[in-house]
């Protein structure tokens, strides 16, 4: 068979044969999310159990593939707990790795295994920032041009590509943006290696196994990776971060810097819709949309909380309205039985059904409360604006008109918090039924708690 006509999956196979020796007895793609595939290679009596990582199809790659398996590739060699690199493919683009064990939350876990693990993990993220940046500089890992703007460089990726592939309106990311702009830490010249979307790994017996997604590595404020994983508590629980902080400081013998850190958790904040948010209006084929919506909404609501927090802001109430009657609803409801019953022994399948049985309980919700939390947003808009816009799209319009208008001063940023905070609600009570996963919003630790 041609190169041409293998599927990716077969192309893969046969690099691992050819490049790692041994045959391939198992090989599966992971069902969700970007292009993964999970392979046991047999090897003169041994079994390799591996991950061959590919490119993202829903959105532009932050940092290139090959410079994420680099960076892991320079953590390993200088004794950070990461899986090990064993090659690059070039079709499909991917790199292989092995597929480490351990879990990746605490569901099974005692608070003592919890607690250890933790622990751990900080010990690594202190060893990490502690490593030379010469041989991640020599092996072209990214940086920024001093290290004054060491915080700068990855937020600076992703605006990039918003703006890159921005065909709407984005009133919220422009109004975040403008405020960062204004608010940029003083790095006071530090510079590491950086994992940034921190928080990621596997444990087993109170130990990390693997810190693991590392697409993010730079070279960056060892503060970015203090921050990035308060949104990742909101979902396992690492315990008081005050009292991580401290360990951090006895391991380090440094101070953690909170003005800095609190900035970076706003910035991190934008991630998902600066990359996401095109996506969220044009969805490819193979987008996990529901998934894309739910980070999304959840990680605004995140970055309007962290503004109220910064300025002393109380957040309002946002109020549910009732389902309106609509000439459909028994077809929503028919469509979402219909998906809901049909299985798969495929996993892929399967998971590609669970994405369309969301998005028909989110389009059902839609024609139930839409409407309504429309004429909230245009309500909103009237009290700011002074008169109330036409339609959404107008309103979208004239409120990023508003918002660039202030971008450089700030004056309006009190009014605009609240706003956006409810705005940033109702879209989410949009993604499901009252009361379910989609719509649950878990508020991340606040620093003054």
């Amino acid at each position: 068979m041609s190169d041409s006509a293998q599927s990716p999956t077969e192309k893969i196979t046969a690099w691992l044969e050819a490049n790692l020796g041994g045959r391939v007895v198992r090989i599966a793609r992971q069902s969700r999310w970007r292009p993964v595939w999970f392979a046991d290679l047999e090897r003169d009596g041994e079994s390799l159990a591996l991950c061959v990582r590919g490119e993202r199809t829903d959105m532009p790659m932050i940092f290139p593939l090959d410079h994420e398996m680099r960076f892991q590739a320079l953590l390993q060699q200088h004794g950070i707990p990461v899986a090990k690199v064993h090659g690059w493919i070039d079709d499909p683009r991917a790199y292989v790795m092995d597929r480490v064990p351990g879990s990746e939350d605490f569901a099974q876990a005692t608070a003592d295994e919890r607690q250890a693990a933790v622990d751990d993990y900080l010990q690594i993220l202190a060893r990490l920032h502690q490593l030379p940046i010469e041989p991640f500089v020599a092996a072209g890992i990214r940086r920024a041009a001093t290290p004054a703007e060491s915080g700068r460089i990855g937020i600076g990726r992703y605006e990039e590509i918003y703006r890159g592939r921005k065909r709407h309106p984005e009133p919220f990311m422009e109004f975040c943006l403008g405020w960062l702009k204004r608010h940029w830490p003083d790095t006071r010249g530090r510079e590491a290696p950086v994992l940034w979307d921190s928080g990621q790994f596997h444990h087993a017996g109170g130990r990390i196994v693997a810190a693991l997604d590392l697409e993010l590595g730079h070279l960056g404020d060892p503060m970015m990776d203090l921050a990035g994983w308060r949104i990742r508590d909101t979902v396992i629980g690492y315990g008081d971060f005050k009292r991580l902080y401290a360990r951090y400081e006895e391991l380090t013998g440094r101070p953690v810097d909170l003005d800095a850190i609190r900035i970076y958790y706003f910035a991190f904040t934008l991630t998902n819709h600066l990359a996401l948010g095109a996506t969220l209006r044009e969805p490819p084929a193979e987008s996990d949309l529901m998934i894309n919506l739910r980070w999304c909404s959840e990680t605004d609501l995140f970055a309007t909380e962290a503004l109220a927090e910064i300025l002393g802001i109380d957040l309002p109430q946002v109020e549910l309205p009732a389902a309106a009657a609509s000439p459909v609803a028994g077809r929503h409801e028919h469509l979402i039985r219909s998906l809901r019953t049909i299985k798969s022994d495929d996993d892929y399948l399967n998971h590609q059904l669970h994405v369309a049985f969301r998005l028909a309980r989110h389009l059902q919700r839609q024609d139930e409360i839409g409407q309504a939390l429309m004429e909230a947003d245009l309500d909103d808009l009237q009290a700011l604006l002074g008169q109330r816009p036409a339609d959404w799209r107008e309103g979208e319009e004239a409120l990023e008109r508003f918002v660039l208008a202030d971008a450089a001063r700030g004056r309006h940023d009190r009014e605009l918090v609240p706003l956006f905070y409810r705005r940033n609600r109702r879209a989410q009570l949009l993604l499901g039924p009252e009361g379910s996963a989609m719509t649950r919003h878990f508020p991340a630790q606040r620093f003054d708690a």
